[in-house]
This record gives structure tokens, sequence and C-alpha cells, in this order.
């Protein structure tokens, strides 16, 4: 009879202990479900608390991914917007020209007769960009050159947002600068809508390029495109990024 008796007043403590929230969660369909709720958003009283703002920028997708913005976007927003606004008496942020995306062409005549060529170009251009490039190819046949229709004869990749503006700041921090005699680029390279083209002679100014395991110097075009209304707009934009345009 003692026995039974102290039996039943242990099982009404841990009763107690369960209505208070204390002891073991027998319930596991229960128990993972509190562990599943992120802080900020258990409920309490019916309602959705929220969670602070620290909680709330840590939880976003970019800060999940370990991901951090890129050095000239937020240069842009917080530098150039303000300066172009006073250079030339923009009313509203969203009349600034802004660089709208960046494509990378390589191309490879020398494809024709060694297709080798084309893959080693889709790796480099992999390395440099951080973006699986595309594979161009002719539009009609010409004998002359030896060409057929469809045949591939070069690599492009197109760069927007964070990847974009990622490639321009090693462009112009580290590439530029590991040019032989490097004395700035042309300042008249623009087509007379904001847009800019520089050419590229050798792709080994990338550091990502590995200079031991590569058959043949290739050159580069890189366009930027900018949704400036004029050169001088472009020019001006471009020049705030970094651009190092010659004075001459």
């Amino acid at each position: 009879m003692a026995d039974d008796k102290k039996k039943h007043d242990d099982d009404k403590k841990h009763e107690k202990k369960h209505a208070h929230g204390e002891g073991p969660v027998t319930d596991a369909k229960a128990h993972a479900e509190t562990k599943a709720k992120p802080e900020g958003q258990r409920k309490k009283g019916g309602k959705k608390e929220k969670a602070p703002a620290t909680i709330q920028a840590a939880q976003g997708p970019a800060a999940a991914r370990g991901e951090h913005p890129a050095r000239l976007g937020v240069a842009y927003k917080e530098a150039i917007i303000p300066a172009l606004m006073k250079e030339f008496g923009y009313k509203n942020p969203m009349q600034v020209p802004k660089v709208e995306k960046v494509v990378v062409n390589m191309g490879l005549g020398e494809a024709i007769t060694n297709n080798k060529l084309i893959e080693q170009a889709e790796e480099q251009m992999m390395a440099i960009t951080g973006q699986k490039g595309v594979v161009t190819r002719s539009r009609k046949s010409i004998a002359n050159f030896k060409l057929r229709e469809n045949q591939p004869i070069g690599v492009m990749v197109t760069l927007r947002k964070d990847r974009m503006y990622e490639f321009l700041d090693r462009l112009l921090s580290t590439a530029l600068p590991r040019v032989r005699d490097f004395k700035g680029v042309g300042a008249k390279s623009f087509d007379g809508r904001g847009n800019y083209t520089l050419g590229i002679k050798e792709q080994i100014i990338f550091p990502e390029i590995n200079y031991d395991r590569i058959e043949k110097i290739k050159g580069m075009n890189i366009t930027i495109v900018t949704t400036a209304r004029s050169d001088e707009e472009g020019r001006a934009l471009l020049k705030h990024f970094g651009m190092p345009f010659r004075t001459n």
C-alpha cells in the first residue's frame, strides 16, 4: 500500500512539472514543432511576435547564404548617386544613370580548326566572371574563311546586379593595373548613348587565369551598358566608379 501511494504521489509531481513547462517532453511531435520554430516566430497568447531588427536582417536570404553586398553597388547608392545629382542637377535619384549590365565577349576565329579552344575559353570565362558562358555561333557560311553556318566561334557572358559590380571591381582595381605599360583607357570609346566598350588584348591580366595552363593568348571585348542618355553622362558615371580614362 505504501509503495502504491508513493508511486501515485510521484505521478502527480510529474504532471505538475509538465503543466508548468518543466521536465522532459513526452510528446515527440510537440517537441519537434517547438524546436523547429525560430526565435521571433513563436506565438504568445495566439499572436505572432515580431523578431528584432537584427534577427530579421540575419534571416534574410543573402545573410543565410553568407553573402555580402558588392562594394561598388554600395558605393553607387551612397556616394555616386549624390555626386551625379549635384553635378548634373538631377531632381530625382531615379534620373541618375546606372550600369545596367556588362557583356564580356571572347571571339575565337582559330576555333574553326581547333575545337578545344572553345572548351578552354569556357573554363577561362567561368574563372574570370564567375558565370557560365554562352557559346556564340556563326550565322552564315563564308567560304573564304572556311566558316560553316552554326559553327562555334566564341564565348559570351552577360553579367547583372552583384556579379556585374564584383566583376567591375576586379577589373578596375586588379586587372587593368596589371596591363604592361598601362597609361589609362580611351575616353572616346562610347557609342553615342552612354555605353562604353573596352578591348583587352590578353586574358592573363586577370589573376584568376593560370598562366601555365593556357595554350594561346586571347583577347576579349568588355561592353558596359548604362542607362545614360549621352556619352557625357556615361563618362561621368564610369569616372565615379574609378574607370582610369586617359587625359590626353
